[in-house]
């Protein structure tokens, strides 16, 4: 009888830990009236954002609709499309796989993959994991030539994701540089791609086994995965758009609802932006919280610029123009701010994601949309200067 006595108290006042979860919703500000008004100025269906401040989410927010002139309203809990930002996940494993003596920053392409030397283009053969981490391996940006392998690569039946990989890496590997390894910056999803098979073919596991159980499941980031951010056929999540003329074109769950899925360790991870917060807080901390993916050293390194970008104004929605780029983290000063800011944005063309870390300050800010192109691009660069005018340096 006691017993139950004590478990009706329990259930009558809450346990510590449901008290404890209900105070931190109470205690974190709602950013909605502040979003709201960015929809319609920049012609966004939807828009979310947290900051996170010593590891601990201040400030959260979603609004908008799955789906443009639909009825479904976006939820706090809804998953986005974070595209590059996919990017740093990448090179963590890789940080990862190097710990543990699977691999070596230095490891080149011929040493991962010696039974392609033969076939390789010479200068490839010395390109290195760290080159490829930090686009410094002279593998052009995207091109004529990487859109066609992509679209072979749907030709390729009866394959898993890391033998589809596999055959790409067999013709990736035979064309030219367009500059000596490590010799310039050129930002290339087909770089990450590679060292993606890099990691597969030494863990001999498939890169998204790898994210989800050495990231998704240790840092609890229970809402993410791969691919269109919605279900087929249901409108479960905000639905990527194409921006055109006449309004935004939601895409459904699909073929063309994201990047190729061979494209996955170059940016096709989705999750709520709380789970993004938390993935951004994990990062701000710098090793000051669990769990220990890799030594503090190591994520410092991580986040540390290998080389400076030459500025480009015209740079694709969710790529860098500017700044010092690392692994998978570019360094760059912004003008509302004193202290740099570590960042990453992300679009596969249908959505953007920022990523906005102060480590010094133990600062994190993530903000996504379900919509592509130059506005919403611009919507959150204006939202990131809001944003941080409200929770930053103070």
């Amino acid at each position: 009888m006691r017993a139950l006595k004590m478990l009706f108290t329990l259930l009558a006042i809450g346990s510590p830990l449901t008290m404890s979860a209900h105070a931190a919703s109470r205690a974190r500000v709602s950013l909605d009236a502040m979003l709201q008004p960015y929809l319609a100025r920049y012609g966004l269906p939807a828009l979310a954002a947290a900051v996170v401040k010593n590891g601990k989410i201040v400030a959260s927010g979603a609004v908008g609709l799955r789906r443009a002139g639909g009825n479904e309203r976006v939820t706090i809990d809804d998953r986005f499309h974070i595209g590059s930002d996919t990017k740093a996940m990448t090179a963590l494993l890789a940080a990862m796989l190097v710990e543990s003596g699977k691999l070596r920053w230095n490891t080149t392409v011929a040493e991962a993959f010696p039974e392609l030397a033969g076939g390789m283009n010479a200068d490839v053969k010395g390109v290195t994991l760290e080159q490829l981490l930090s686009h410094t391996s002279g593998i052009p940006s995207d091109n004529d030539a990487h859109d066609k392998l992509l679209w072979e690569s749907f030709a390729q039946q009866k394959k898993n994701l890391d033998e589809l990989r596999y055959w790409l890496v067999k013709q990736l590997v035979a064309q030219p540089l367009q500059s000596k390894p490590g010799e310039k910056f050129a930002y290339a999803n087909m770089g990450y791609i590679l060292a993606g098979a890099i990691l597969e073919k030494a863990s001999g596991k498939t890169w998204e086994e790898l994210v989800a159980t050495r990231i998704f499941d240790p840092l609890g980031l229970k809402s993410a995965g791969f691919g269109p951010q919605s279900s087929l056929g249901r409108i479960d999540a905000p639905l990527g758009h194409i921006p055109l003329p006449e309004g935004p074109k939601p895409m459904l769950a699909g073929p063309n609802g994201d990047n190729p899925e061979i494209m996955g360790p170059a940016g096709t991870v989705h999750l709520s932006i709380l789970d993004l917060a938390k993935w951004a807080s994990w990062n701000a901390g710098e090793g000051k919280r669990g769990p220990a993916l890799v030594s503090k050293e190591t994520l410092s390194k991580l986040h540390t610029k290998v080389v400076d970008m030459p500025p480009k104004p015209d740079a694709a929605p969710g790529t860098p123009s500017f700044g010092g780029y690392g692994f998978g983290w570019v360094t760059v000063q912004l003008p509302f701010a004193h202290e740099p800011f570590l960042f990453h944005g992300g679009s596969n063309e249908m959505n953007v994601a920022y990523l906005l870390l102060q480590p010094k300050l133990d600062l994190a800010i993530a903000m996504t949309t379900n919509i592509g192109g130059t506005k919403a691009d611009d919507a959150l660069k204006e939202l990131s200067k809001e944003l941080y005018a409200r929770f930053g340096e103070r």
